[in-house]
């Protein structure tokens, strides 16, 4: 049976009249009357019956009066929008993709950030091992983070921000004993950054286009550890421009701009869309967010909307 067909035996047996019902309801006596033929026929009982002038219900009527009342209230709670979301309350884990440069960077921030509103949610923080695979589909990873692709066809994304890529080497560095050029730069021994052990990328296909070729000397999965073995060797490494620039001076390392026409680095957030108009990812969206883009982030908003 059909809701429709529910909302209009409650409204016959609340009115106890054909006429009174389709006023109710919004319709016509005639389309009222061939609905109470129709749940005459359902509930195999008259419902209604005459008695002189007024319409009387039948025992069986009275007997489904509350129960129907009932379901449609339930239907009515099922159909309503969810209670007003408060950050207070909600206890929940949060997993995140991201590379380790940005989860150096962001997960302080954005932790203090959430548990100001909601102390009871946790991040966990993924590695970019499962980048391109299906976690967001299969909802082992709530939100992406970083350079997107490779993305499911239905999943959502939100462009943040841009930033340039820098060289990044020990502060006494031969490379700093004079101007940078894209020879020099193409001299200097380098670290590889791959999780796959790939050798070549954008910069040697740049450095190609000039007949320029560079030796990368060491492959290493993560930013963090090419940053470590840069203050210990001479080295080049590459990070993301005015990104942790305490840490860097900290370390003993020394950025610069990299001589060569290289495209930034678009940075933004993908999920699933089954959490799209969820509340409480809604707000652990717009934190992360924030905390990339706030005085502290890595850059400023992309000047192209969110998808």
């Amino acid at each position: 049976m059909d809701l429709n067909l529910l909302r209009s035996l409650d409204a016959l047996l609340q009115e106890n009249s054909v006429t009174r019902a389709a006023e109710r309801l919004g319709t016509s006596p005639a389309a009222v009357s061939r609905t109470l033929a129709r749940l005459r026929r359902a509930v195999g009982d008259p419902l209604l019956v005459r008695a002189g002038q007024e319409m009387v219900p039948t025992p069986r009527a009275l007997e489904l009066r509350e129960e129907v009342g009932v379901l449609l209230r339930g239907c009515d709670n099922v159909l309503r929008p969810g209670p007003g979301f408060d950050a207070v309350r909600l206890r929940r884990t949060f997993t995140v993709q991201a590379a380790d440069l940005l989860l150096v960077g962001l997960a302080g921030t954005l932790t203090e950030r959430i548990h100001a509103e909601a102390p009871q949610v946790d991040v966990v923080f993924l590695p970019e091992a499962m980048e391109g695979g299906p976690g967001l589909r299969q909802g082992s990873v709530d939100v992406e983070l970083g350079v997107l692709g490779h993305l499911d066809p239905e999943i959502r994304t939100r462009r943040l921000t841009r930033m340039p890529l820098v060289g990044i080497a020990r502060s006494g560095h031969p490379l700093f004993d004079g101007r940078i050029d894209a020879r020099r730069f193409a001299a200097a021994d380098h670290i590889g950054i791959s999780r796959l052990g790939k050798r070549l990328g954008p910069i040697d296909s740049a450095l190609a286009e000039r007949g320029l070729r560079r030796r990368t000397a060491v492959v290493v999965p993560s930013h963090t550890s090419a940053m470590m073995l840069a203050r210990e060797t001479d080295l080049v490494a590459l990070s993301l421009a005015d990104w942790l620039p305490d840490t860097v001076t900290a370390m003993g390392l020394r950025t610069f701009p990299i001589p060569l026409d290289l495209a930034p680095l678009d940075l933004g957030m993908a999920w699933h869309p089954r959490n799209s108009t969820d509340p409480g990812h809604r707000w652990f969206r717009e934190h992360l967010a924030a905390v990339v883009l706030g005085p502290s982030g890595p850059g400023t908003p992309s000047s192209r909307p969110a998808d």
